[in-house]
């Protein structure tokens, strides 16, 4: 099982200083998100300061940008990484892809799917040469000349990764993708026994298995140095769950377990602006279905053992702060490694 870290800076300045750090740590691979900044530039800067780190976007808004643009960048990306690059797409909502990104939106498992497969024609047709006559229903890439062909690269295979809740995205994944970027709202029961299936499910009609793709999840995670610590962090975790928890879209998660009268009263708290009164809802057993609670010292063998066969690939769901020293996080990364054993 790999161990990744977040990019936890957003002034390009300081990314390459941070990536060294991750890659000095003994993490496997440094991962963006898009939220108030682009989730592709920082990557540039993290390839080239580094050496083994493999560098990715989780995520980066699908219906945002063309398959031409995606890929584009995502080749520049690996060429710059030398083959380390990791392509993390995710669909986000309606709400965000039609008045926040001015994008189409319909049929959103469908619409990715196709978006990945046109991806993949192109990289092949830079790749290998050929006309290129990719038609869908939804992209297309039938036209291009020499001048706008950037030419084949030495590590041409790119993976891809999907990301999703629900059982038709998990589907979805299985079909077209790499890998599949889990939601930090999850369950070891719902990695059990709707995900881990639902992915399954789909890499069969094309010949593999959920064995075949690379799982990762970024976790929530309560722990602390001191109580005063670990009480605060408790308490963002507890903010952070009852947040995705209010979003109708993540109920199916609440539903298996038998929370879904809970789930629509925090999305009726939510409408009504109580967002201070949100923590408050989530549950002690909410808590450790959702989040890993162990001290620093035990933490990585809790968080291996919760996941292993589950997932290939965990990171915290917080940045590490680019104050802390670099010691205890390099305990933490070799504990991880020694708990294999």
């Amino acid at each position: 099982m790999k161990l990744d870290a977040q990019l936890g800076v957003h002034d390009l300045a300081l990314v390459p200083a941070e990536a060294r750090r991750m890659e000095r740590l003994g993490f496997d691979a440094l991962w963006t998100f898009e939220t108030n900044h682009d989730p592709f530039l920082p990557l540039a800067s993290a390839a080239m300061a580094t050496e083994r780190l493999q560098v990715g976007t989780n995520i980066a808004v699908a219906f945002a940008r063309t398959p031409f643009a995606m890929a584009m960048v995502a080749w520049d990306l690996q060429r710059a990484s030398g083959g380390r690059f990791l392509l993390g797409l995710g669909t986000q909502v309606r709400m965000h892809v039609e008045r926040r990104f001015s994008a189409p939106w319909g049929r959103p498992a469908a619409r990715v799917k196709e978006a990945i497969q046109c991806i993949r024609a192109i990289w092949e047709t830079w790749q290998n040469g050929g006309k290129p006559d990719f038609q869908g229903e939804f992209y297309q890439f039938r036209l291009t000349t020499p001048f706008f062909d950037p030419g084949p690269i030495e590590h041409p295979r790119i993976p891809i990764y999907l990301a999703g809740v629900n059982p038709t995205l998990c589907r979805a994944a299985g079909e077209v993708a790499d890998g599949f970027h889990v939601h930090p709202l999850h369950s070891v029961r719902y990695l059990r026994e709707v995900v881990r299936p639902a992915i399954d499910e789909g890499a069969k009609t094309r010949g593999k298995s959920v064995a075949d793709l690379e799982l990762y999840a970024p976790v929530l995670v309560v722990t602390g140095r001191t109580p005063e610590e670990t009480r605060a962090r408790e308490q963002f975790v507890r903010e952070q769950i009852a947040f995705y928890a209010s979003t109708p879209n993540y109920r199916g998660v609440l539903d298996l377990h038998g929370w879904t009268a809970l789930g629509e009263k925090l999305s009726q708290m939510v409408r009504a602006g109580e967002w201070d009164s949100l923590a408050a809802q989530v549950t002690d057993e909410m808590l450790d279905a959702f989040a890993v609670t162990a001290p620093p010292e035990r933490l990585p063998g809790v968080l291996r053992q919760r996941y292993e066969g589950l997932l290939g690939r965990v990171s915290l769901y917080f940045p590490i702060p680019p104050s802390d020293p670099e010691p205890p996080w390099r305990g933490f990364v070799e504990g991880f490694r020694q708990a294999a054993a």
